[in-house]
């Protein structure tokens, strides 16, 4: 099992074929109003663009759209997550990158590596969310990237609606809101003000106006995303790649998505020390150059 992508199922870029136009066609001459290109020249020029259609088709495979899949002992819902994202009717490669799992989460993300369309990154040891997914963005080849939590609290099925603003030209970067429709949908009164707070806080540092930054659905454009330095390792990772958006006047837009959340004994792994962690975040990415 190699622990590198090394652009797997990927072909390297094709060359196009040269093509010689016939003597009588050559650029720069131009032919007798009366004389008609020969039989030997048509087949020439139909030959020419034969062998230009089938370099055309035998370019690289490129996904619309890269889900990145950071998972961490998450062995009783993993195989349901990629079983769902497998189905979305879009082009799409799946990056799973284990973060050292010692539950037998890394034994079942292995036995799908030969799967047609998943790439299965091995992490010796637990390095955060946030690294797992700046592996993830570095190995991204779709037009558009998002991240999937390998928990279940996010309906992959809502993936669609998230990405679908940018496929419309509408948007660079998109949210996937939990409160934007149905905050109560958020069971926890005590996590939805959490949220709401550091939300809000983040608004007032970058000047933005959402609903839900801490979302796990973020969205974006491969080219953006792989343009922005990651420092976070762990749950930083949202308040500072949404400082950073707001730096580069990128305009976030958010849609409404469906949320199950779980409680701690569940397995929720979000903790006091990430909640400070991630008012320091907000505070640094507004002043750090």
């Amino acid at each position: 099992m190699q622990n590198s992508f090394s652009a797997q199922g990927i072909s390297p870029p094709v060359d196009f074929p040269q093509v010689v136009l016939p003597p009588t066609v050559q650029r720069g001459q131009t032919q007798p109003a009366n004389k008609l290109p020969t039989d030997s020249a048509i087949r020439e020029l139909e030959n020419a663009s034969s062998l230009i259609s089938h370099a055309q088709s035998s370019k690289p495979y490129a996904p619309c759209l890269t889900v990145i899949i950071p998972a961490f002992n998450e062995s009783k819902t993993i195989l349901k997550v990629l079983e769902s994202v497998e189905k979305l009717e879009v082009s799409k490669q799946i990056i799973v990158v284990d973060d050292g799992s010692t539950d037998g989460t890394r034994e079942i993300i292995c036995s799908l590596d030969d799967r047609r369309g998943i790439y299965v990154v091995l992490k010796e040891r637990n390095s955060g969310k946030g690294a797992a997914i700046q592996t993830g963005i570095q190995l991204a080849i779709g037009d558009i990237v998002i991240v999937q939590d390998a928990d279940l609290e996010y309906n992959p099925q809502d993936i669609l609606s998230v990405i679908q603003p940018i496929l419309d030209g509408k948007s660079d970067v998109v949210f996937g809101s939990r409160y934007l429709a149905n905050h109560h949908q958020d069971q926890s009164a005590l996590h939805r003000f959490g949220n709401a707070c550091l939300t809000g806080f983040s608004n007032w540092m970058t000047n933005q106006r959402l609903t839900d930054m801490e979302t796990c659905y973020k969205a974006f454009r491969r080219e953006i995303i792989q343009s922005i330095p990651i420092e976070q390792q762990r749950f930083g990772f949202e308040p500072e790649i949404t400082a950073k958006l707001a730096k580069k006047k990128i305009v976030i837009r958010e849609v409404p998505i469906s949320y199950k959340s779980r409680s701690w004994q569940e397995g929720k792994k979000i903790g006091v020390g990430d909640l400070i962690s991630t008012l320091w975040c907000i505070v640094r990415y507004r002043f750090q150059g």
